[in-house]
């Protein structure tokens, strides 16, 4: 089975391009940021040679669909709620080559961090070393996740899961990268800001379709 879902994930990788958007149940507002997919895509295939497709998907956690993309992108504010289905076919995606990224648009943390475990059970949630290769290229960023909103105060960090030694899920916190990817004019964030956040964007595709 393993295999047969590897098989389909790289079969669209070399076909096409394509990443999306997860539509969650729970009550969370799945669809906070909606300029910035576009931005990232845009910003990625200008900077570091992407072919990706201008306009993201849309796939939820139980769907077959999931098996398309290699990197589903994944926002908001409240709660959220992974039905038995959504882990069955969540955790084969991931284990068979996909990637989920989970950016806290502020107010999801406590809620993401138990469907986390409840995802994949047998990982532990750990802090990504600043060493870590998704903050070495094609952008520096020495000191790890760059802080894009306050929020809390907080310092920004960003968590992932391995799996084989392969980091399949990202989690990035008090940093709100999806923010800073969003219209300039939706924040109001200085240009060196969205300009961070959309480098450290790039630098996750680069790592999805690298490694």
């Amino acid at each position: 089975m393993k295999k047969l879902l590897f098989f389909l994930l790289f079969t669209s990788i070399i076909n096409a391009q394509e990443i999306a958007l997860l539509k969650y149940s729970g009550g969370g507002d799945w669809y906070a940021n909606p300029t910035s997919l576009p931005n990232l895509i845009k910003f990625s295939n200008q900077n570091i040679n992407t072919k990706i497709k201008s306009k993201p998907g849309l796939v939820t956690p139980d769907s077959p669909d999931l098996l398309s993309y290699p990197f589903v992108h994944m926002t908001g504010h409240g709660n959220v709620v992974f039905s038995d289905a959504d882990q069955v076919n969540l955790r084969n995606y991931l284990t068979s080559g996909g990637f989920l990224h989970i950016d806290d648009n502020y107010g999801m943390d406590e809620f993401i961090r138990k469907e986390i475990k409840k995802l994949m059970p047998n990982s532990d949630l750990v802090e990504i070393p600043a060493n870590h290769p998704i903050f070495q290229k094609p952008y520096s960023f020495p000191s790890g996740i760059p802080k894009i909103h306050e929020h809390d105060g907080k310092r920004p960090q960003a968590f992932g899961i391995f799996y084989e030694s392969r980091l399949v899920l990202l989690y990035t916190f008090e940093t709100d990268l999806g923010d800073g990817w969003e219209d300039a004019e939706v924040h109001n964030d200085p240009a060196e800001v969205r300009l961070k956040a959309l480098k450290m964007g790039a630098n996750i595709l680069n790592y999805i379709f690298t490694n």
